[in-house]
């Protein structure tokens, strides 16, 4: 497999460890949104998050929260945030998870389309029946 986020997992290509051990590796992010903008991935291939063992998925989970810690103490940031993206929007085609420090008029964001979105008893019940 072709995959960069695979390489560095096995030390194949150049990336800045904050973190290791047997099943995930951590590194800073090549195009950072905030300085200490952080990313989390399994050693092992997967796309989403649904596809892992769930103890990686709660390893992971564990590792964000030291991040978190450290970001906390090295950046005093206003806040943080984490986010990963699935399917055709994970642009790496590898699981990672997000983390950098938040600051008051970082200028980070969500959009929002125009679309008009229903919110209702039937979507949570029809959500419910199929976890």
């Amino acid at each position: 497999m072709d995959c960069v986020f695979c390489k560095i997992g096995r030390h194949q290509t150049n990336a800045i460890i904050v973190y290791e051990d047997n099943t995930v590796i951590s590194f800073l992010d090549s195009e950072p949104i905030n300085e200490g903008h952080i990313l989390i991935i399994p050693k092992e291939h997967y796309l989403d998050a649904d596809e892992m063992p769930i103890e990686l998925l709660v390893h992971i989970t564990e590792i964000s929260q030291k991040i978190i810690k450290a970001i906390k103490i090295v950046y005093n940031p206003n806040g943080y945030s984490i986010m990963q993206n699935g399917g055709i929007f994970n642009d790496i085609g590898h699981y990672h998870l997000h983390i950098f420090p938040r600051y008051e008029n970082d200028e980070f964001g969500w959009t929002y389309s125009n679309n008009t979105c229903k919110i209702s008893v039937e979507i949570a019940k029809n959500i419910i029946d199929n976890m």
